[in-house]
């Protein structure tokens, strides 16, 4: 085995009740690009915190960078060490510029008392040149979208004299092209020998990137196997224990009044003669790029980005919907793309999370919350959904992030929606936790419930929606019956598009 950068045996980490890291051996080579995969909760969080010193592992612990054993590893040692950690949340300062972020380290570093603007200018354009990418570097980062905001953080970590880049989740909301750009960074980044840890619920992205790839299951090492041992379906099990299968979704051809009918719904710079229909029972996927417009007709439809022309009708009847209010009072639930932003209050309990939605409907003859109704309420969506929380007092903000998605969607559930959007519905979630998530959307259909489900992932649309439309600079451009096509002729055809 070449060199290794990092060698850590018998890493164990216990909080209150919860044994997170159960003698954990994990090793990286210099140059090489290792993938880390495991459900959530599996110990991956865990094991990059210790990487990166924020948490020190229990007692027994051995941990060697480039050779030298540290006793007491601290954060400041990880630094010294060249190790740079991009989590998921991005750690951005969203009121400063571009540039200002990007170079935000080695302004630091330098220590003077005056700023060059020049000087940081030319910092982040040279972070940029690396991934071949373009962002205004007068742009304040708050108003970037969040893949541009997800590249932003890629090149300030670039700006540093790293030697392993610790990646949480980088892809998350990046496009095809993006993806494959920053994965030429990385490989140009293994020339020159920096090590690349790579950490992704996108399993496909794994296998093809990394040249290891190391299972963490319930906080236990399953083991670390070359990729080219690995497909997509064993990995899946290898992670779960369990083998999970797709089935399609079909339903009969719909007939009678739509649910849901678009007519010429057009905003400039957002979307234009958007025309579709929606039956109960339905799921209708929605795909292309990042930037295609699909997010902001999801919002007009549930009255955040008002259309400027074109007619909206629920069954059969035109209505104008000028704000969310408005969208829910015609039985339309939204789930958004980012849940920590736009879909939870991240430090209120799960119990408010669930009945924020409906508070009105738990008001009793006194004008006060009926707290029996509202008890009632929250655990039914709990057992319904089968939300794992350790309370219903419990801040949102400290369940995995398939529980959390649980939790929006059981807000919305609450409200009786005959018409849900779903905009990435499992951005940021494992694989079981996925599966599990299209089970609820499932049921939702089989109840008559009309479904939208935006996503970038073809292969979430194409398994678990009838039907699916393709958008590209704010137009429908093709649409596709699921029982009449295939995975591959819909990314081939969004590819040529691009």
């Amino acid at each position: 085995m070449a060199d290794l950068f990092l060698s850590m045996k018998s890493v164990s980490k216990r909080y209150t009740g919860v044994q997170a890291l159960d003698r954990i051996d994990f090793e990286i080579s210099k140059g090489e690009i290792h993938g880390l995969v495991g459900e959530n909760g599996s110990g991956k969080s865990t094991l990059i915190k210790i990487i990166s010193g924020v948490e020190q592992p229990d007692e027994g612990a051995r941990i060697e960078i480039e050779g030298q054993a540290f006793k007491h590893y601290q954060s400041i040692d990880s630094i010294l060490k060249g190790i740079e950690v991009i989590y998921q949340d991005l750690s951005l300062f969203p009121n400063l510029t571009v540039a200002e972020n990007i170079s935000l380290s080695q302004t630091i570093a330098s220590r003077s008392r005056f700023i060059s603007w020049r000087r940081v200018n030319d910092i982040a354009e040279r972070a940029m040149a690396r991934i071949g990418i373009q962002i205004p570097l007068d742009e304040m980062v708050n108003d970037l979208s969040i893949a541009d905001q997800q590249l932003v953080a890629i090149c300030r970590a670039l700006t540093s004299d790293v030697k392993l880049l610790i990646l949480d989740e980088p892809t998350t909301a990046l496009t095809k092209k993006e993806v494959e750009a920053l994965f030429t960074v990385i490989k140009d980044l293994q020339s020159k020998e920096i090590t690349t840890l790579f950490v992704s619920h996108k399993l496909n992205e794994v296998l093809q990137i990394a040249e290891r790839v190391t299972i963490l299951r319930d906080g236990k090492k399953i083991g670390t196997f070359p990729s080219r041992d690995l497909t997509d379906e064993r990995l899946t099990f290898l992670m779960t224990g369990e083998k999970v299968e797709y089935s399609p979704y079909e339903i009969e051809e719909p007939q009678g009044v739509p649910l849901l009918e678009v007519r010429r719904l057009s905003k400039r710079g957002n979307f234009k003669d958007i025309n579709f229909k929606l039956f109960p029972g339905e799921i209708l996927g929605i795909t292309g790029l990042l930037g295609s417009g699909r997010t902001e007709l999801a919002q007009a439809l549930f009255g955040m980005n008002r259309a400027e022309s074109g007619d909206i009708l629920i069954q059969g009847r035109k209505i104008t919907i000028r704000s969310v209010q408005e969208a829910m009072s015609q039985g339309i639930g939204y789930v958004p793309e980012n849940r920590m932003v736009q879909g939870l209050v991240m430090q209120q309990s799960v119990a408010n999370n669930i009945v924020i939605t409906i508070l009105h409907r738990l008001i009793n003859k006194l004008k006060m919350i009926d707290r029996n109704k509202k008890k009632d309420c929250i655990n039914s969506r709990i057992e319904e959904l089968s939300i794992r929380t350790p309370a219903t007092d419990a801040a949102v903000q400290t369940l995995s992030g398939g529980n959390q998605q649980r939790v929006v969607l059981a807000k919305w559930i609450g409200t009786d929606p005959k018409i849900f959007i779903m905009d990435g519905p499992t951005i940021g979630i494992d694989v079981a936790a996925k599966s599990s998530i299209h089970e609820i959307i499932r049921n939702l259909a089989i109840q008559g419930v009309g479904i939208i489900v935006i996503s970038d992932e073809v292969s979430e649309v194409f398994h678990n929606c009838n039907r699916i439309m393709v958008m590209h600079k704010g137009r429908i451009i093709a649409e596709f019956n699921t029982s009449r096509t295939s995975e591959e002729e819909i990314q081939d055809y969004i590819n040529m598009a691009s």
